[in-house]
């Protein structure tokens, strides 16, 4: 114990001496938090778009107004040709054109059916599937709306308007910062175990260090074990103080058990540290570091489940996904922090991580014992 204590004090006394890591550990994940929670966003608003009216009829400036009314769309103009509208598109002046073909309010009345075209610009297929399903759900409250008054029961013409009021739980306000923010947390947590850990090692090796400690009766797993806890600590404190900058300045939910979040995060700091580790002992140099943990943390950030559903991938990807310690932390911090979920919500990917974690700290150990 008298030689982790040891070894404890010079890590610390070396990390602080880094003015290269003080920064990382300290100031750029502030920074990131605030910019990245507001950036990182699959709202869209301000969606350019103008309205070819041939009909110009009562329906369709009733329409025109519902997408002009709506804060995600703004109306850059009726433009009387489709030449001109389609040239704005191809120009991206727009992001979309809103045609309305002559007889729209007749078919609408006289047949109870008619049609209205969105031409929409899908260079960025996300993005044209979040324009198309604003648009819809315009368009079919439109229909709702048109239809109820319509609807006439009995002789006494009472009209039928029937109100749909869904409730949305552990996200009621459907903010996407809070969201955004857990994912965003688990981000920054795992490029300071991973990176830095990582760095830290084969800085060792570079200035020469590593060659001295293992000439000294200090056994592998103690030096190992001195690597890991100064960075895991400073983790742990990273996602306390991101927890106090979520809650105080986006009033981030916390349902759940703190302790149980801390724990759950202890257990995977030491997944990720110990791929840290195992990346370090395949390379000589930081920039090797880099390059073999930016490749891993690349695929492990995409697959996590940030921005889609993991459930909405290919099967082949969800079965790979297994081995990405990120998606179980980042389904897990939600499930926390938003829903409130209890130790056996969580047990499946608790005891995964605890069996992934010991299987990595295993194999960096062992790889290490035979090139060091």
């Amino acid at each position: 114990m008298k030689i982790i204590l040891t070894l404890l004090g010079k890590e610390f006394k070396q990390i602080f001496r880094n003015r290269f890591m003080l920064p990382v550990i300290f100031i750029v994940p502030v920074i990131q938090m605030l910019i990245l929670v507001y950036a990182a966003s699959l709202e869209m608003k301000d969606i350019k778009m103008v309205v070819v009216d041939e009909d110009h009829s009562p329906a369709s400036l009733r329409l025109s107004s519902q997408f002009s009314g709506s804060p995600f769309f703004r109306v850059k103009g009726f433009i009387p040709d489709f030449r001109i509208a389609e040239k704005m598109l191809a120009e991206n002046k727009v992001d979309m054109i809103l045609q309305f073909r002559k007889g729209f309010e007749k078919n609408l009345f006289n047949q109870s059916f008619t049609e209205v075209q969105l031409i929409i610009n899908a260079i960025n297929a996300t993005e044209a599937g979040l324009i198309s399903g604003y648009c819809s759900s315009i368009i079919m409250d439109f229909n709702n709306r048109i239809r109820s008054e319509w609807l006439e029961l009995g002789d006494e013409g009472l009209v039928v308007d029937l109100d749909i009021i869904p409730s949305f739980w552990y996200n009621p306000l459907m903010d996407y910062k809070i969201y955004m923010f857990p994912g965003i947390l688990v981000i920054l947590i795992t490029l300071i175990g991973m990176m830095l850990t990582a760095l830290n090692l084969v800085r060792e090796k570079e200035i020469g260090t590593t060659e001295q400690i293992n000439v000294t009766p200090i056994s592998k797993y103690q030096f190992l074990l001195a690597k890991l806890l100064p960075f895991w600590i400073i983790a742990l404190f990273e996602l306390a103080f991101g927890l106090v900058i979520g809650k105080l300045l986006f009033h981030l939910p916390t349902v759940g058990n703190m302790g149980l979040l801390f724990g759950f995060a202890s257990v995977y700091l030491m997944v990720i540290m110990g791929i840290g580790l195992l990346l370090s002992t395949f390379s000589n140099t930081q920039l090797q570091i880099m390059f073999l943990a930016f490749f891993i943390l690349v695929a492990f950030i995409l697959m996590s489940g940030i921005f889609t559903p993991t459930e909405s991938m290919p099967d082949w990807a969800q079965k790979l996904n297994l081995m990405n310690p990120m998606a179980y932390f980042m389904r897990v911090n939600r499930m926390i922090l938003l829903k409130g979920s209890t130790f056996w919500d969580i047990s499946r990917e608790f005891f995964s991580l605890g069996s992934y974690a010991i299987i990595v700290l295993i194999l960096a150990l062992v790889n290490y014992r035979k090139t060091a």
